[in-house]
């Protein structure tokens, strides 16, 4: 019976907080059925086509269990190369784990007003020993396509966009995780991160009645269909959420959600963003919501041709604004 009353208390005190948080953070947000797409494809739509082609439909398997045939430098030199290509001076946080050496990858856009206060602009690249279209192809392709969009673009704060290593087991929630081995030294050199936004899983949608699927008591206050991007944050990081999702929705055609819970509601804290929590930055991640919704997730079936690159492209539309805003406009230039 305590069991028992464990779960109803969880269930229940979950729905509230849910239910007061965002009623009260940001008001209950209805959409109109107006979506992304059309005939016409976008560039950003074509560069994340090939990104995720390169990575999930060439390279494939990005993990250190492959490494031996290389797959591992195939991606990293392939993620720097774009990266290169953008302008950026490309850095590395190396380390071992498993008799192997990975890297987190580092390109630095340095702020002209607030150089000091940091944006953080995440992926991680590995995947489960399956091809990773969705997870994280999608994501790193989304973190690429920002750093493209926002190279000449001024800002006061500094933005820096990271892939990151080790996300997936046996890593994940363990020292080696890429994303806290770099989170451990950002605070050990005590950088000022303003906001770390992860992007994990952004590529998959369907139109389909009941193709969304959520948490115990969660699914009556959102829509049935997988056809948004859902922003999520815990209670620390709700000012952060609000920020994005004020500024997101002014940019883009890609409805989103946006959930304040609990870090132990499944799949909330699934991901880098949890890295930085632990040493208390603000810490967001935007997701299609991997398993509640792609029945591909850490299967071989999670390829290139399952995503939808309009929508995808949709949400870097947003996540610009978003980060230009959060970011701030830098100083004009004295004459």
């Amino acid at each position: 019976m305590a069991i028992i009353k464990k779960i109803l208390y969880y269930m229940v005190f979950t729905a509230a907080a849910y239910a007061v948080i965002k009623a009260s953070t940001f008001g209950w947000r209805f959409w109109s059925p107006s979506y992304p797409g059309g005939a016409s494809q976008s560039l950003t739509e074509t560069n994340l086509k090939k990104h995720v082609a390169k990575l999930a439909g060439e390279i494939k398997f990005r993990d250190v269990l492959r490494n031996n045939t290389g797959r591992l430098k195939a991606t990293v030199d392939y993620i720097s190369a774009e990266l290169k290509s953008y302008g950026y001076k490309v850095e590395y946080q190396e380390y071992p784990t498993s008799g192997v050496t990975v890297k987190n990858i580092i390109a630095v856009k340095r702020g002209a007003g607030a150089p000091g206060e940091i944006i953080i602009v995440g992926a991680h690249y590995d995947s489960c020993d399956n091809p990773g279209a969705d997870d994280n192809a999608s994501g790193v392709a989304g973190m690429l396509e920002l750093a493209r969009r926002l190279a000449a673009k001024p800002s006061a704060r500094t933005i820096r966009f990271l892939a990151f290593a080790n996300e997936e087991p046996p890593f994940f929630t363990k020292n080696d995780m890429g994303s806290f081995v770099y989170a451990t030294e950002a605070a050990k050199k005590k950088d000022d991160i303003k906001a770390a936004i992860v992007l994990e899983m952004i590529g998959y949608y369907s139109e389909q009645r009941n193709s969304q699927k959520y948490p115990p008591l969660i699914g009556p206050f959102h829509r049935n269909k997988g056809n948004y991007i859902a922003l999520v944050s815990n209670f620390k990081s709700r000012e952060l959420a609000g920020q994005l999702d004020d500024s997101f929705r002014g940019a883009s055609a890609l409805p989103v959600e946006t959930a304040i819970l609990p870090a132990f509601v499944p799949g909330v804290d699934f991901s880098d963003h949890r890295s930085f929590w632990k040493y208390g930055y603000p810490a967001v991640m935007f997701t299609d919501t991997a398993f509640y919704r792609n029945k591909n997730y850490h299967e071989q079936t999670d390829l290139p041709e399952t995503l939808n690159y309009a929508y995808m492209a949709a949400f870097v539309d947003g996540l610009e604004k978003a980060l230009l805003d959060l970011a701030g406009t830098a100083p004009a230039a004295k004459k």
